[in-house]
Protein backbone atom coordinates (compact mmCIF):
# COMPACT_ATOMS: atom_id res chain seq x y z
CA UNK A 1 0.00 0.00 0.00
CA UNK A 2 1.35 3.17 -1.16
CA UNK A 3 1.28 6.32 1.69
CA UNK A 4 0.26 9.39 0.94
CA UNK A 5 2.50 12.20 1.16
CA UNK A 6 1.49 16.25 1.88
CA UNK A 7 -1.11 18.52 3.65
CA UNK A 8 -3.98 15.87 4.30
CA UNK A 9 -7.35 17.38 2.45
CA UNK A 10 -9.49 19.41 4.98
CA UNK A 11 -13.25 19.44 5.47
CA UNK A 12 -14.60 20.98 2.27
CA UNK A 13 -17.78 22.46 4.30
CA UNK A 14 -14.91 24.71 6.39
CA UNK A 15 -13.25 25.55 3.62
CA UNK A 16 -16.55 27.01 1.73
CA UNK A 17 -17.93 28.63 5.08
CA UNK A 18 -14.44 30.42 5.06
CA UNK A 19 -14.54 31.12 1.58
CA UNK A 20 -18.45 32.39 1.80
CA UNK A 21 -17.58 34.53 5.46
CA UNK A 22 -14.27 36.02 2.91
CA UNK A 23 -16.68 37.17 -0.16
CA UNK A 24 -19.05 38.46 2.51
CA UNK A 25 -16.41 40.82 3.95
CA UNK A 26 -14.26 42.02 0.95
CA UNK A 27 -17.15 42.84 -0.61
CA UNK A 28 -18.89 44.56 2.38
CA UNK A 29 -15.35 46.42 4.00
CA UNK A 30 -13.36 45.59 0.79
CA UNK A 31 -9.53 43.97 0.72
CA UNK A 32 -8.04 46.49 3.33
CA UNK A 33 -10.78 47.01 5.51
CA UNK A 34 -11.68 42.83 5.96
CA UNK A 35 -9.48 41.05 8.40
CA UNK A 36 -8.69 37.41 8.95
CA UNK A 37 -9.82 37.53 12.45
CA UNK A 38 -13.43 38.48 11.46
CA UNK A 39 -13.52 36.73 8.03
CA UNK A 40 -12.85 33.62 10.55
CA UNK A 41 -15.34 34.90 13.25
CA UNK A 42 -17.88 35.36 10.25
CA UNK A 43 -17.55 31.28 9.78
CA UNK A 44 -17.26 30.08 12.79
CA UNK A 45 -13.72 28.84 12.97
CA UNK A 46 -10.64 29.78 14.77
CA UNK A 47 -8.08 31.97 12.69
CA UNK A 48 -5.42 29.83 12.19
CA UNK A 49 -7.66 27.95 10.16
CA UNK A 50 -8.40 30.42 8.07
CA UNK A 51 -4.36 30.47 7.69
CA UNK A 52 -3.91 26.67 7.40
CA UNK A 53 -6.45 26.56 4.25
CA UNK A 54 -5.02 29.38 2.28
CA UNK A 55 -2.26 30.93 3.61
CA UNK A 56 -2.64 34.75 3.04
CA UNK A 57 -5.09 37.24 3.27
CA UNK A 58 -4.11 37.83 -0.38
CA UNK A 59 -4.36 34.52 -1.17
CA UNK A 60 -7.66 33.99 0.18
CA UNK A 61 -9.00 36.70 -1.42
CA UNK A 62 -8.06 35.41 -4.81
CA UNK A 63 -9.52 32.43 -4.26
CA UNK A 64 -12.59 34.32 -3.22
CA UNK A 65 -12.78 35.59 -6.22
CA UNK A 66 -12.05 32.34 -8.23
CA UNK A 67 -9.52 34.40 -10.06
CA UNK A 68 -7.67 31.75 -12.68
CA UNK A 69 -4.20 33.73 -11.94
CA UNK A 70 -1.83 35.80 -10.16
CA UNK A 71 -1.65 39.52 -11.38
CA UNK A 72 0.91 40.27 -9.92
CA UNK A 73 3.39 37.43 -11.76
CA UNK A 74 1.45 38.68 -15.29
CA UNK A 75 2.66 42.57 -14.76
CA UNK A 76 5.92 41.95 -14.13
CA UNK A 77 6.18 39.77 -16.73
CA UNK A 78 4.63 42.72 -18.72
CA UNK A 79 6.93 45.10 -17.34
CA UNK A 80 10.42 43.32 -17.95
CA UNK A 81 11.57 44.73 -21.35
CA UNK A 82 12.07 48.24 -23.38
CA UNK A 83 9.34 50.84 -22.13
CA UNK A 84 8.51 51.49 -25.80
CA UNK A 85 6.86 48.27 -26.22
CA UNK A 86 5.01 47.83 -22.72
CA UNK A 87 1.78 48.21 -24.11
CA UNK A 88 2.58 45.54 -26.37
CA UNK A 89 3.59 43.08 -24.14
CA UNK A 90 0.91 43.85 -21.89
CA UNK A 91 -1.64 42.95 -24.75
CA UNK A 92 0.36 40.08 -25.52
CA UNK A 93 0.28 38.59 -21.96
CA UNK A 94 -3.21 39.16 -21.56
CA UNK A 95 -4.38 37.29 -24.51
CA UNK A 96 -1.76 34.77 -23.89
CA UNK A 97 -2.86 33.84 -20.57
CA UNK A 98 -6.73 34.38 -21.90
CA UNK A 99 -5.97 31.86 -24.42
CA UNK A 100 -4.88 29.44 -22.52
CA UNK A 101 -6.57 26.83 -20.12
CA UNK A 102 -7.10 29.74 -17.20
CA UNK A 103 -9.64 31.73 -19.91
CA UNK A 104 -12.44 29.27 -19.03
CA UNK A 105 -11.97 30.99 -15.45
CA UNK A 106 -11.38 34.42 -16.53
CA UNK A 107 -14.85 34.20 -18.57
CA UNK A 108 -16.44 32.78 -15.94
CA UNK A 109 -14.83 35.60 -13.54
CA UNK A 110 -16.46 38.17 -16.05
CA UNK A 111 -19.54 36.52 -16.26
CA UNK A 112 -20.34 36.68 -12.39
CA UNK A 113 -18.89 39.90 -12.41
CA UNK A 114 -21.93 41.57 -14.15
CA UNK A 115 -24.18 39.56 -12.62
CA UNK A 116 -24.86 41.64 -8.89
CA UNK A 117 -23.85 43.78 -7.30
CA UNK A 118 -22.40 41.84 -4.26
CA UNK A 119 -19.79 39.52 -7.52
CA UNK A 120 -19.55 43.60 -8.86
CA UNK A 121 -18.15 44.83 -5.29
CA UNK A 122 -15.68 41.97 -5.63
CA UNK A 123 -14.19 42.36 -8.41
CA UNK A 124 -13.83 46.19 -8.63
CA UNK A 125 -11.49 45.31 -5.51
CA UNK A 126 -9.74 42.67 -7.14
CA UNK A 127 -8.91 45.12 -10.05
CA UNK A 128 -8.23 48.45 -7.34
CA UNK A 129 -6.43 46.56 -4.74
CA UNK A 130 -4.73 43.26 -6.90
CA UNK A 131 -4.12 45.03 -10.16
CA UNK A 132 -3.84 48.77 -10.07
CA UNK A 133 -1.69 49.14 -6.60
CA UNK A 134 0.42 46.90 -7.83
CA UNK A 135 0.71 47.78 -12.07
CA UNK A 136 1.91 51.37 -11.09
CA UNK A 137 4.73 51.40 -9.50
CA UNK A 138 5.82 48.21 -11.27
CA UNK A 139 5.62 49.52 -14.27
CA UNK A 140 6.84 52.55 -13.16
CA UNK A 141 4.29 54.94 -13.93
CA UNK A 142 3.68 58.09 -12.05
CA UNK A 143 1.93 57.82 -8.76
CA UNK A 144 -0.31 60.81 -9.58
CA UNK A 145 -1.48 59.71 -13.30
CA UNK A 146 -0.65 55.99 -12.97
CA UNK A 147 -4.23 54.96 -11.65
CA UNK A 148 -6.29 56.73 -14.51
CA UNK A 149 -3.67 55.48 -17.14
CA UNK A 150 -4.06 52.07 -16.16
CA UNK A 151 -7.88 52.06 -15.45
CA UNK A 152 -7.51 53.11 -18.84
CA UNK A 153 -5.91 50.22 -20.40
CA UNK A 154 -7.68 47.78 -18.46
CA UNK A 155 -10.72 49.71 -20.10
CA UNK A 156 -9.41 48.07 -23.95
CA UNK A 157 -8.48 44.84 -22.02
CA UNK A 158 -11.77 44.20 -20.60
CA UNK A 159 -13.81 44.78 -23.28
CA UNK A 160 -11.03 42.82 -25.38
CA UNK A 161 -12.36 39.71 -22.95
CA UNK A 162 -15.80 40.74 -23.26
CA UNK A 163 -15.63 40.54 -27.14
CA UNK A 164 -13.32 37.97 -27.87
CA UNK A 165 -14.15 35.39 -25.10
CA UNK A 166 -17.04 36.34 -23.91
CA UNK A 167 -19.63 37.37 -26.45
CA UNK A 168 -17.30 35.83 -29.13
CA UNK A 169 -17.55 38.38 -31.80
CA UNK A 170 -15.84 37.49 -35.28
CA UNK A 171 -13.83 38.03 -36.55
CA UNK A 172 -11.96 38.76 -33.53
CA UNK A 173 -13.15 35.88 -31.78
CA UNK A 174 -10.87 33.94 -33.59
CA UNK A 175 -8.07 36.73 -34.99
CA UNK A 176 -4.53 35.46 -34.43
CA UNK A 177 -2.87 36.96 -30.85
CA UNK A 178 -0.11 38.80 -32.76
CA UNK A 179 -2.64 40.53 -34.69
CA UNK A 180 -4.36 41.71 -31.50
CA UNK A 181 -1.21 43.01 -30.35
CA UNK A 182 -0.25 44.93 -33.58
CA UNK A 183 -4.00 46.64 -32.76
CA UNK A 184 -4.46 47.46 -29.39
CA UNK A 185 -1.11 47.53 -28.34
CA UNK A 186 -0.41 51.14 -29.48
CA UNK A 187 -3.49 52.11 -28.05
CA UNK A 188 -2.96 50.93 -24.60
CA UNK A 189 0.77 52.63 -24.82
CA UNK A 190 -0.60 55.75 -25.58
CA UNK A 191 -2.89 55.15 -22.37
CA UNK A 192 0.41 53.94 -20.22
CA UNK A 193 3.25 56.63 -21.16
CA UNK A 194 1.57 58.94 -24.20
CA UNK A 195 0.25 62.76 -23.37
CA UNK A 196 -3.43 62.67 -23.19
CA UNK A 197 -4.40 66.21 -23.81
CA UNK A 198 -7.19 67.45 -21.89
CA UNK A 199 -6.65 64.42 -19.19
CA UNK A 200 -3.40 65.42 -18.33
CA UNK A 201 -2.27 68.71 -20.58
CA UNK A 202 1.38 69.09 -20.59
CA UNK A 203 3.23 71.88 -18.48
Amino acid sequence: MVRRTGRRPGNPDTREAILLAARGAFAEKGYDGASIRAIATGAGVDPALVHHYFGTKEKLFLASVEAPFSPIDLIGEAADGDRAELGARLVRVFVRVWDGPAGAAGVALLRSAVGSEWTTKLFREFILTQILRRAVPKLGLDAEEGRLRMTLAASQLVGLAMARYVIKVEPLASAPPEAIVAALGPTVQRYLTDELPGVFPPE
